[in-house]
């Protein structure tokens, strides 16, 4: 009993709570960072991509051994048929195999930004105080490096194997820009599946299921004077087509307005609609 009054009469321990100047002073020692502009967050993000690279090098394989059978395969599977030798053929061919293969490259950003978003990757994104937009805009990015790494692998291919284009290394360097500026334009549509589609596996299966038809009705394979005449209406009108014969003009040293600016256009209605369906979808997912 007296043990009982002892406990219950005897002075509770003493409990520090600090003030809050003292909290501020541990926390915050100095002064908060500034909110990271639009452009450094960007870059942060494309650095981000890159670093996936370096960790799993297995994700160059379609940038890497996937062009060079592409070339090799249609060279010689259609050069003799279809030209006097497949050395002549690879002087047609291999521009409009350079955009199938870089084009068709693009759907795996779509992939890429479905399978982090079912990681959860994206939702701590959304949370960091930079600008929204920046995740999706460096991944994009980030992805032009691989375009370029597929288009000079094709390059060099077609080199070895005899191609030889009339406009030297600037109609070369030309041609790879503005395959390059529509590839990253038309990546917007693959992140807009991306986002509304529920697994990678449906990214991917839509992406192809529009690719292969843009890629193989065009002037890629074939002059298309040769198809027939309702098929020729869609060929003119497709946006491959458009992008091959400007960069088929660029590499051989001449300039085609037409299609080039085709090409402009289209570049600009992926960006405006599906970079804004993108980023209504972003927002609000």
């Amino acid at each position: 009993m007296s043990s009982d009054t002892a406990t219950s009469t005897g002075r509770a321990p003493t409990v520090f709570v600090p003030s809050s100047e003292a909290l501020a002073t541990v926390l915050a020692p100095g002064a908060r960072p500034p909110r990271p502009s639009p452009l450094s967050a960007s870059l942060t993000f494309s650095w981000r991509a890159l670093l996936k690279i370096k960790h799993v090098p297995e994700q160059l394989f379609d940038v890497t051994a996937f062009p060079i059978i592409m070339v090799l395969m249609f060279t010689y599977l259609f050069g003799g048929a279809l030209a006097d030798s497949p050395r002549d053929y690879l002087q047609f061919f291999l521009p409009g195999i350079m955009v199938t293969s870089v084009v068709m490259i693009t759907m795996y950003t779509g992939v890429g930004l479905n399978t982090d978003i079912e990681k959860g990757v994206f939702d701590r994104f959304r949370t960091l105080p930079v600008w929204r937009p920046a995740a999706l805009v460096g991944m994009i990015v980030g992805d032009v490096l691989r375009y370029v790494l597929a288009a000079l692998v094709i390059l060099t291919v077609g080199l070895v194997l005899g191609f030889r284009p009339d406009g030297g290394v600037l109609g070369v360097l030309a041609g790879i820009g503005l395959l390059v500026v529509f590839s990253f334009a038309f990546s917007w549509v693959w992140t807009f599946f991306g986002l509304i589609l529920r697994s990678e596996k449906s990214v991917m299966g839509v992406s192809m299921m529009v690719l292969f038809p843009l890629t193989f009705l065009s002037n890629v394979f074939v002059d298309p004077s040769t198809m027939p005449g309702w098929l020729q209406a869609f060929v003119k009108a497709n946006p491959i087509t458009h992008l091959v014969s400007s960069v088929r003009a660029a590499m051989a040293g001449t300039t085609d307005a037409s299609a080039m600016m085709w090409i402009t256009a289209w570049s600009a209605v992926f960006i405006v609609v599906f970079g804004s369906l993108t980023m209504y979808r972003y927002n609000r997912r």
